[in-house]
């Protein structure tokens, strides 16, 4: 009971009281995040459309989240995170709404890029304000408890949807955006402004910092990180937009899907506190080189599948690799962005999976039309096996650049210089006769 009690200590123990406040904020958003682990079912059998029109449709989701994180991260910067969180969540709820009454095609394709420019906005602005509050030390800690929040509702909503369709699918985008709305609430109310003024843009007029866009496009170190965690997406993703799909055609129903998909989050639940002292001080290259390989290993066993046993399967091998992959990325973003900048990094990296959103639904559709379900598996497993290598090739150069950027974040002490005794002060102490000692006492 003791070591129990200590362990959860060492995980939970010294966080600051606004962090506690953000992650519940994750829990309750991802407890009603129904609409996206069922929309391509919701597409498809629902509305008629094709796996191509549905494809497209999450592909627009992605197009908006894209333009969402980049406009997030700049606003982050130069506006402040919690304005920007405040105005995204309510956005996205007032979209998710909207989504659920569209009807043709058209409609719903302009309310999914609506609602994901909404909905990613907040990603960025949400990343930098967590950095803001945590210290370094504890930032481990940090993300793998925010982490284990996001797969706690994740879990959590997938059974609960595949309940709540049963009864409309209507009822997924409304509790989806009351639980939205209850995280803008919480926001408001419990978390102040947590951009510093060393942070704050500093160039004339208030704006970014000089060069900020080049400083971002000339960081070849941070751009290469960022396309290796692209392809990781493209991967990755394939879980929301073609498994669904596939396992429409192994003849599963949605509840099916919604309870396999669900061990993703059950093992993170369980298992994801218990990372941070399983990879604490071990290679960040290695484990994120690990995490690419086993994700690919457990999509492309895809391929093989046929039975919900053998989907959920998969769906534990490829969470596994996820469960390394998350802290280690977290904290290296953290470490590649300079404060100043803080926002826009993590827009870009946000940028990554948006762009991953939009085009992983799209290409997956396209290999399973064209080349065929294997293919598409088996081809993912290939990606996870490149990302990998390349994990392992571009490593160093990351860690290093990590340890410039916390160098140049330690403040500089001012130094004390003892200066000379001025030549008359010099020659006068030494010519000056010496004290005598004083006599011993008689003993």
């Amino acid at each position: 009971m003791r070591t129990v009690r200590s362990w959860f200590r060492d995980t939970t123990g010294g966080l600051p009281r606004a962090f506690w406040y953000l992650w519940t904020g994750t829990l309750i958003s991802r407890l009603g995040s129904f609409v996206l682990v069922f929309l391509a079912i919701y597409l498809t059998q629902e509305r008629g459309f094709s796996a191509s029109q549905a494809g497209l449709v999450l592909g627009l989701w992605g197009v908006g989240g894209a333009v969402g994180t980049t406009v997030g991260g700049t606003l982050a910067d130069r506006w402040g995170r919690r304005p920007t969180l405040l105005t995204a969540h309510l956005g996205a709820a007032t979209m998710m709404l909207a989504l659920g009454l569209a009807r043709p095609l058209w409609a719903v394709a302009l309310g999914a890029l609506l609602l994901g420019t909404f909905a990613e906005a907040a990603r960025p602005a949400f990343g930098a304000m967590m950095i803001d509050v945590v210290p370094e030390k504890d930032r481990l800690r940090a993300f793998s408890l925010n982490y284990w929040a996001i797969n706690l509702g994740f879990a959590c909503a997938a059974v609960l949807a595949g309940l709540a369709a049963q009864a409309g699918y209507l009822l997924l985008f409304v509790v989806d955006a009351a639980t939205t709305l209850i995280t803008a609430l919480i926001i408001f109310t419990r978390v102040k402004e947590t951009r510093t003024a060393s942070a704050a843009p500093v160039a004339k007029g208030g704006t970014a910092p000089p060069g900020a866009l080049r400083t971002i496009l000339t960081d070849r170190v941070y751009l290469g990180f960022v396309t290796l965690n692209l392809f990781a997406a493209l991967v990755f993703l394939q879980h929301i937009s073609m498994l669904p799909i596939a396992m429409g055609d192994s003849d599963l129903t949605p509840a099916t899907y919604g309870s396999v998909i669900a061990l993703n989050g059950v093992l993170i639940v369980v298992g994801q506190l218990f990372v941070p002292r399983l990879i604490k001080g071990r290679s960040r290259s290695h484990v994120l080189a690990l995490a690419s390989l086993v994700m690919g290993v457990g999509f492309g066993l895809t391929a093989f599948a046929g039975t919900a046993w053998f989907y959920g399967v998969t769906v534990l091998i490829w969470t596994l690799g996820e469960m390394l992959n998350s802290p280690s990325n977290s904290t290296l973003i953290a470490e590649l962005s300079p404060a100043a900048l803080r926002g826009r990094y993590q827009g870009v990296f946000s940028l990554s999976w948006q762009i991953a959103g939009a085009a992983a639904p799209i290409l997956g559709g396209l290999v399973r039309e064209h080349v065929g379900n294997g293919a598409l598996w088996l081809g993912c497993a290939a990606i996870g096996a490149v990302t990998a290598v390349a994990h392992l090739v571009s490593g160093p150069a990351r860690e290093r650049r990590a340890a410039q950027l916390r160098a140049a974040a330690v403040p500089v002490r001012p130094v004390t210089v003892v200066q000379p005794p001025a030549p008359a002060a010099a020659e006068a102490a030494a010519t000056a006769p010496t004290e005598p000692m004083p006599a011993r006492a008689a003993s």
